[in-house]
């Protein structure tokens, strides 16, 4: 399982930084906006986390002989997402620390954006500024390495546990396990 697990853990995480990269390099080439780039990082998880599946299929077909529980699925899928996720949060700090346009801006146009989409709401003065206190303490703490690596953790391991919990259950297969 151990080969099964990092192969498609680290090709996972590593597609996800390059589709990271690729966001950035799309905003600053004006074809996503920084306020719809959540959307396109998101839907890049999610194509690219089915690798998650294709990891368990392989586990299952090639090391249980096509028999495997629910358990054993999820298992292999959570460590392929747990993998991939470090891969996409190690990506994330070696680009924001290299990149200095990134470093100075990011949070900066983070809660310019929040900003902006609660006056499109309609959010009162008082809401929008209470939000902005809230997200200049979120900056701050975003200052320090481990809080912005778990930050970023954060954004891609639900997406990957929901994403072994599907394969696992799609996956399963009842039959006689091996010995």
């Amino acid at each position: 399982m151990r080969k099964i697990v990092l192969t498609y853990g680290i090709i996972a995480g590593l597609l996800m930084d390059l589709m990271f990269l690729i966001s950035f390099w799309m905003m600053e080439n004006g074809i996503i906006t920084f306020e719809n780039s959540e959307l396109f990082g998101y839907t890049s998880m999610i194509i690219v986390l089915s690798l998650i599946f294709m990891g368990v299929r392989s586990y299952r077909n090639n090391h249980l002989n096509g028999v495997m529980t629910f358990g054993a699925g999820t298992k292999a899928g959570l460590l392929i997402a747990g993998i991939a996720a470090l891969f996409y949060a190690g990506g994330w700090e070696v680009y924001y620390n290299t990149v200095p346009s990134v470093k100075e801006t990011f949070m900066e146009r983070y809660i310019e954006m929040n900003v902006k989409k609660m006056q499109h709401e309609g959010a009162t003065p008082e809401k929008i500024e209470a939000k902005k206190v809230e997200l200049l303490k979120m900056a701050e703490m975003y200052k320090n390495p481990f809080m912005r690596f778990g930050i970023t953790l954060a954004e891609i391991l639900p997406v990957g546990i929901v994403v072994a919990l599907i394969s696992a259950g799609i996956l399963r297969k009842k039959g006689v396990l091996p010995a």
